[in-house]
């Protein structure tokens, strides 16, 4: 038999362009940025932002943020997915069509939807103000933002469950049916399990997604302290690279090392799969 393997010069001359683009666009930049944000003295410069309260509240609320809107958007999207995996009805196609149109939006413009549904002349707060007496105003607050992200995580969430669902092997459930086992029983003990390394891989891509998200916390951004914001306004407001730089530095390695915690959990295939 032929052996089709190729000499070790075509395997590097293969590889080449993508190490260039690789160290062009990521290694590169990240050790300039590592660099910067040594200002000299790199211990001191993350010693003094892990012990400023500002900074370390902005990177809290960021990850709680980001922990809530992961959690909502997975129960939603399982819900949501199996539903649609499940049933057949007139209409479906163009649902999960409709549902899938929040990936074509830039954050800037969910920001803005969202503005036209909870600012001060939103929708909510003109029917609160007519069945109250006031208005219901939360866009410009982490209520806001986090209903934002939840609004583009959603449908990459249910996509996922769809095709995790649609893979099944319907004889396990249906054996379980079989020996007495009610829905919730087989959603439990059967489906959930199986979908576990799909949910994990796209949660941990929901995490990383929304804390690293601008342009809707940038539209929203009047009472809101979320780190991509904090370290907007060190970068551009008060000229502090150094600080901005190590912040960015920081938000890089908290999602690195959710993503491979779940990289971890849910098997490096699996994960792949789920970016």
């Amino acid at each position: 038999m032929r052996d089709l393997t190729l000499p070790a010069q075509w395997r590097l001359a293969l590889l080449l362009p993508a190490l260039s683009l690789f160290a062009a666009f990521w290694l590169i930049p990240i050790a300039v940025l590592v660099r910067i944000s040594a200002g000299g003295h790199f211990l001191a410069t993350y010693a003094d932002i892990l012990t400023d309260a500002r900074y370390v509240n902005s990177l809290w609320q960021t990850v709680l943020l980001s922990l809530l809107v992961t959690a909502a958007t997975i129960v939603l999207s399982v819900i949501a997915g199996l539903f649609l995996t499940e049933h057949e009805f007139p209409g479906k196609r163009l649902l999960v069509s409709l549902l899938t149109l929040p990936l074509a939006f830039p954050g800037v413009v969910v920001g803005f939807m969202v503005i036209m549904l909870a600012g001060r002349q939103g929708l909510i707060g003109s029917i609160s103000q007519a069945l109250f007496g006031h208005k219901l105003v939360f866009a410009y607050s982490m209520s806001g933002l986090f209903l934002g992200y939840l609004y583009f995580s959603i449908p990459k969430i249910v996509l996922t469950v769809m095709a995790a669902a649609q893979s099944l092997d319907k004889s396990v459930a249906e054996a379980a049916r079989s020996l007495g086992a009610g829905s919730w029983a087989v959603m439990r003990d059967v489906t959930l399990p199986a979908l576990a390394p799909s949910l994990i891989a796209s949660g941990a891509i929901c995490f990383a997604t929304s804390i690293g998200a601008f342009g809707t916390a940038f539209t929203l951004a009047t009472d809101i302290n979320v780190l991509p914001m904090t370290i907007y306004t060190e970068f551009t407001l008060n000229a502090n690279l150094v600080t901005a730089a190590a912040l960015s530095v920081i938000l890089g390695v908290v999602t690195w090392a959710i993503l491979m915690l779940a990289r971890n959990a849910a098997g490096p295939a699996t994960m792949a799969a789920g970016g």
